[in-house]
This record gives C-alpha cells, structure tokens and sequence, in this order.
C-alpha cells in the first residue's frame, strides 16, 4: 500500500480524483467507468493503475471482468491524515474561545 502522500497526489489529477469519487459509490468494472467519463477506457486503466499503485482502489477478477472498488485501508490513511489537521483546528479553536480576553495597549 501507498502512503497518505502518494494518495494525495494520485487525486490532484481531476480525472482520478473523478474515479475515486464514483467508486466510492460502489464498485465498477472499467467498461462502467469509462463509460461515465470524458476518457477513453485505455485512459481510464491508466488512471486505475495509479490508484491501485498508490492502495486507494483494490481490482477483483470477475470471470472475465476486472471490478474495481475503494481500498478501505488506503482511504483511511487518507482519513487520519485529514483528522489530524481537524483535531489541530479544533484545538486552536478552543484555546482562543477560552483565553482570557487581551488588553489594548494603544492609549
């Protein structure tokens, strides 16, 4: 599996970031991909590859169809990354809401 930064760069193109987004919806066969998007279906296996690389989407052999679908590990990672940011936030927040109101010294 990729890590959180890898994740993170794999979704700064529009077109992943858009097959991420649909397989978060449920998993989906390439044909089914490429046929939501403005790609060509080689393209769209491109894409898929990449986000396989990186752990953010797993493939499962069908019979003869590959379907694709979230990697729950790799958006997870991705998930604890954001929520370290928010818990930051929050704190910050907190600790102005709670701070003692300062005194202007402009007389």
């Amino acid at each position: 599996m990729g890590t959180y930064q890898e994740g993170l760069g794999a979704l700064g193109d529009p077109t992943r970031r858009a097959i991420f987004e649909r397989l978060g919806r449920g998993p989906c066969a390439v044909g089914e991909l490429a046929a939501e998007l403005p790609v060509s279906r080689p393209a769209v296996s491109q894409h898929l590859k990449v986000l396989v690389r990186v752990g953010l989407v797993t493939c499962e052999a069908v019979g003869t169809r590959r379907v694709y679908r979230l990697d729950p590990q790799g958006v997870d990672a991705l998930r604890t990354y954001f929520e370290h940011f928010w818990t930051q936030a929050l704190t910050g927040f907190s600790q102005a809401v709670e701070a003692p109101p300062r005194e202007d010294n402009d007389t």
